[in-house]
């Protein structure tokens, strides 16, 4: 799909183009194990520990697409593209996926953090961390970044790539909270590196409270994510993220899995944050899955190392790269959180991003909602007014202190 359909103006909450298809199969607890070859693990859980928890399946349809230039770079990337010694580091590539046939799960991991998402971007999201009861507390933000690695003037056919380029920058990321009152004003800033060993991540927070800003070197790995209230971690925003040093990833066979795609509505203005949160987990009524051929990729923690989550398994849709489930175990080998990523493709650009990211704990019966759009301004993929020096330490105590 590369062209909006119709009814849709630049600016809107994206259509679904697919509003008139009607649901194939509902997978319930009841059904469950009819199906179950075909759920991850973390959505078999779901089904069997919540009665209300079910997936409206619909026509499989494969709408992800991106601007050819993308696809051009797969291929020279296919044969020039290479890791650095640790596997933590890249070279030899440059606006699309670096490992377009992969041979391990490094290099499939590797295609996630760096799939297509446009050059500069700006987005307006909720976020909520939901009790059992259904009750929440809202927060709501506003970030920014620029996809270096994805930027015009280094990505002409033909010419010699060299990360060095980007002076080893993949992403510089800004994040503001702007609800609720008590927390609005802080400031995150990160410079996501591309070869880690030689830069690690740079992370920078300004605290409205104190006016300072102070290096942040738990923005990374397990430590507690940002509004998550200790129900995710840094390294699963954007479903993961971050350096692939503790983890050994193996790459498994594509298999057939249902996976929350086309999830249009999920992010319609149609429907209310109240709407959507329920006690749980998110309004099943407003969920999309389809079969999808997806890439597995199991990553085990490294002796060692250290991290709350000992093994997890990363599904990653075969068009987009995006990592769209995960399921994630403890220490003691148990299921402990399910991570689902449902993606549309933003068909104005176009290319496949999440509509949102939820993170499910299996435990504690309660979940975190990021990238909620509902009741936001809509997200831009195509910003023209972000430039580097937004990207710097004094720039973000001067943005906190107006």
């Amino acid at each position: 799909m590369t062209r909006p359909p119709a009814g849709y103006t630049p600016g809107m909450h994206h259509i679904s183009p697919f509003a008139s298809d009607p649901i194939k199969e509902t997978i319930t607890q009841a059904n469950a194990a009819q199906f179950a070859a075909k759920l991850t693990a973390g959505q078999q859980a779901m089904l069997k520990i919540y009665p209300t928890y079910k997936l409206n399946v619909y026509q499989t349809r494969r709408s992800c697409a991106f601007p050819e230039r993308v696809y051009e770079a797969n291929k020279r990337n296919a044969v020039t593209a290479t890791m650095t010694e640790d596997q933590n580091g890249l070279n030899d590539a440059i606006l699309g996926v670096p490992f377009p046939i992969p041979t391990n799960g490094v290099e499939a991991i590797w295609n996630h953090r760096l799939r297509y998402r446009g050059f500069k971007f700006r987005r307006f999201f909720g976020a909520a961390a939901v009790n059992r009861d259904g009750s929440f507390t809202l927060f709501k933000t506003q970030d920014e970044g620029i996809l270096h690695y994805s930027g015009p003037g280094i990505n002409q056919i033909g010419d010699v790539t060299d990360i060095k380029q980007l002076k080893n920058i993949g992403i510089s990321y800004l994040n503001i909270t702007t609800a609720p009152a008590r927390l609005a004003g802080s400031v995150i800033l990160v410079l996501d590196t591309i070869n880690a060993k030689e830069l690690p991540r740079q992370a920078w927070q300004y605290n409205p409270g104190t006016r300072r800003v102070l290096r942040a070197p738990e923005l990374s790995y397990d430590n507690p994510l940002f509004n998550s209230d200790g129900l995710a971690t840094t390294d699963q925003f954007d479903m993961y993220n971050g350096a692939t040093d503790r983890y050994d990833f193996e790459l498994k066979p594509t298999v057939e899995k249902f996976i929350g795609y086309n999830a249009y509505e999920l992010m319609s203005d149609k429907h209310k944050y109240k709407e959507l949160l329920t006690a749980t987990h998110l309004n099943p009524d407003l969920g999309r899955y389809e079969l999808h051929r997806v890439w597995v990729v199991e990553a085990k923690l490294k002796e060692g190392t250290r991290h709350v989550y000992a093994r997890r398994t990363f599904y990653l849709d075969e068009d987009s790269w995006n990592i769209v489930n995960a399921d994630l175990y403890d220490g003691r080998g148990q299921l402990w959180r399910n991570q689902e990523g449902p993606v549309v493709n933003y068909y104005d650009l176009p290319l496949c991003s999440s509509v949102l990211e939820v993170t499910y704990d299996l435990q504690s019966g309660r979940y975190v909602a990021f990238g909620m759009k509902a009741e936001e301004k809509m997200l831009d993929w195509n910003v023209q007014d972000i430039n580097p020096s937004q990207f710097t330490p004094d720039a973000i105590r001067r943005l906190g202190q107006k």
